[in-house]
């Protein structure tokens, strides 16, 4: 049985009280909020923090507003936003992602701030401590290697969020608090293509809610490949959002892939421009398609293989479009 290492647990009531607390205890100190991620990866020795600042006492990390366009705070669990009727109503494709992140008792511990941080996974990372030990460990922990590409200057390991792609494909923004202040980015500059840091923001800042703008008008979904229908990370997901006039025709697009690198990768303005002005019919979605999933570079280093998720991204950019051209 892996057994959790000894650690000292902070419950501040105030999000200056925990920024406070980081800065006063540097590397050694790490965020929690639902744990889902965090607890198992300390049982295997990836993460080591020796103080943890749990979140669950700050009332504003729970907080939602319906304005201009909705903030979630990032301390609300993933069935909340799965039940949320104003998210399920105006952003449905959010929902259904919070949805199929993990299992139901992992849902209602895990928060969206969370899953949108949540850490990158590779097959040579995610192992027992002795597993890692007995290969001579990787570059992502302990080692300087990356085993997936060994000549990589950069740790592969894949980006795992399912909330992630949606949020950027819907334009989202993040707020983040540190010592220095608060910052508010889009979503998409939370992070980079670096296995080992592939989150943009300081360790001392708090990513404390999300904001989503208005998207009247929009057709939204997201799918997800894993292997079983439930528990598993994906190893692909398709976020689609999609603007359409009255008479059928798109007038704007935003398309997002998830689990293909070490970020999510957002499809560039020039695919997007096949849609526009256009009719979502079978034949202009297969074009899209077979132009769409090229910058989808899978490595061998998730479930199944990488041919086989480079192919079946075509498939699944179809699939997405085809609900769309339906709702």
């Amino acid at each position: 049985m892996l057994r959790l290492p000894v650690f000292d647990f902070v419950a501040p009531k105030t999000l200056a009280e925990a920024v406070a607390i980081k800065q006063a205890h540097g590397n050694n100190a790490m965020y929690v909020a639902g744990g889902t991620d965090l607890y198992p990866k300390m049982k295997r020795r990836q993460m080591e923090p020796q103080v943890l600042i749990g979140l669950g006492e700050i009332d504003e990390l729970r907080a939602f507003h319906n304005g201009d366009g909705v903030t979630i705070g990032a301390g609300m669990t993933l069935t909340a936003v799965t039940n949320h009727p104003t998210i399920n109503e105006q952003y449905p494709a959010l929902a259904k992602a919070a949805a199929l992140v993990s299992s139901p008792s992992l849902r209602n511990a895990g928060t969206i701030g969370g899953n949108l941080c949540v850490d990158t996974r590779c097959t040579y990372y995610d192992q027992t401590f002795e597993w890692r030990q007995a290969l001579g460990f990787c570059m992502k922990k302990d080692g300087d290697l990356c085993w997936v590409a060994k000549s990589s200057p950069r740790c592969l390991a894949v980006s795992s969020s399912d909330t992630a792609p949606v949020a950027i494909a819907l334009g989202a923004t993040v707020r983040l608090v540190g010592p220095t202040g608060e910052r508010v980015i889009p979503v998409e500059a939370l992070y980079q293509n670096d296995g080992q840091f592939y989150l943009t923001k300081s360790p001392d800042e708090l990513l404390v809610s999300i904001h989503l703008p208005p998207r009247a008008g929009w057709r939204m979904t997201y799918l997800k490949l894993r292997r079983r229908g439930s528990i598993d990370f994906p190893i692909l997901g398709v976020a689609a959002a999609v603007k359409l006039a009255e008479d059928g025709r798109c007038t704007a697009a935003r398309m997002v892939l998830g689990a293909v690198a070490s970020q999510p990768v957002i499809l560039d303005e020039e695919v997007n421009e096949m849609l526009i002005g256009r009719t979502l019919t079978p034949e202009l979605i297969e074009q899209f398609a077979q132009k769409a999933y090229r910058p989808a570079k899978p490595m061998d280093n998730t479930d199944m293989s990488l041919s086989y998720r480079k192919k079946v991204t075509k498939v699944f950019i179809a699939r997405a479009l085809a609900e769309i051209s339906e709702q």
